[in-house]
């Protein structure tokens, strides 16, 4: 296995993993990521569609069945990864897992590109 092989699936396996606790966190304790959610000015009614969008995120990234699912599921990480990070700076609970997710998913995408568009 090549480094651009380990470097992917390092950081795809980072990325997915910090995607899928936040989901399950969404599924099996709504009453504390309401309270989040609440805290940052976010309706509470969008956590079960994030989370089962995150989880359809995951399996369309590992799949690879469709190039273009798999670019929506990488946009849309980055934009809740992104919007994550700006929240949780305003509401002052520091920057945590959403700026490693950011990283994660660049150094994926990155090496997404190198390994299926050579």
């Amino acid at each position: 296995m090549n480094l651009t092989r380990i470097i992917y699936w390092t950081s795809t396996m980072i990325m997915c993993a910090i995607f899928a606790f936040s989901a399950g966190m969404y599924f099996s304790n709504f009453e504390m990521a309401a309270r989040f959610f609440e805290s940052f000015g976010y309706p509470t009614y969008i956590i079960y569609p994030l989370a089962v969008a995150k989880v359809l995120g995951i399996m369309a990234i590992l799949s690879g069945q469709s190039r273009i699912l798999k670019e929506w599921a990488y946009a849309g990480f980055f934009f809740d990864a992104s919007l994550a990070t700006l929240a949780h700076t305003h509401a002052g609970d520091g920057l945590g897992l959403s700026v490693i997710a950011i990283i994660a998913i660049l150094i994926s995408r990155i090496y997404d590109l190198k390994m299926y568009r050579q």
